[in-house]
């Protein structure tokens, strides 16, 4: 039983690892013998007071039959690359093609149009200069149709969403630089 302890802990250290490579801020796993829930705080990873990988270990070794409550976030040893395959893998973070610009976000939940009816134009299309005030788009919520307008004056450089797609409340509607 020592070395699936072992085992365990390697997994869970190489899990910690890749998760902290990869940016992840929170994760959770369960599997019928053990159940992990990590959450990273900020940039650095800092230990859980009082825990060290023995008591780790003791703690996967309990794990085996019975769920584990949510564990605080862990400071790995350093270990060996893991061979994940491509599919299970999220990419590596692509820089923010939108960092510094302003995003104009959905203040509503509903259904979004770019144009105020299917055969017009849209209110605004990528190159185009708009100034405060200026409708971009509408989102429709509860068969009211709300118009969407600037808070920032600048050029259209990016429209994030389609005609007709759901909306979510502070979702990226517009980037204008």
């Amino acid at each position: 039983m020592a070395g699936t302890e072992g085992n365990d802990l390697r997994e869970l250290k190489e899990l910690v690892e890749f998760l902290k490579a990869n940016g992840i801020a929170e994760f959770e796993m369960e599997r019928p013998d053990m159940k992990v829930a990590l959450r990273f705080a900020g940039e650095a990873v800092a230990a859980a007071p009082g825990i060290d990988a023995a008591q780790m270990a003791a703690l996967l070794a309990a794990a085996k039959g019975s769920a584990v409550p949510a564990l605080a976030p862990v400071v790995a040893a350093p270990a060996a690359p893991l061979n994940i395959a491509a599919a299970a893998a999220p990419e590596a973070p692509a820089a923010d093609p939108w960092a510094g610009a302003h995003i104009v976000k959905s203040p509503i939940v509903g259904t979004f149009y770019d144009a105020p009816s299917p055969d017009s134009p849209p209110f605004v299309q990528v190159g185009d200069m708009v100034g405060v005030g200026k409708v971009l788009c509408i989102v429709e919520a509860m068969k009211l149709m709300n118009e969407i307008e600037s808070d920032a004056a600048g050029k259209i450089v990016h429209v994030f969403l389609k005609r007709e797609q759901p909306v979510e409340y502070g979702q990226p509607l517009f980037a204008i630089k």
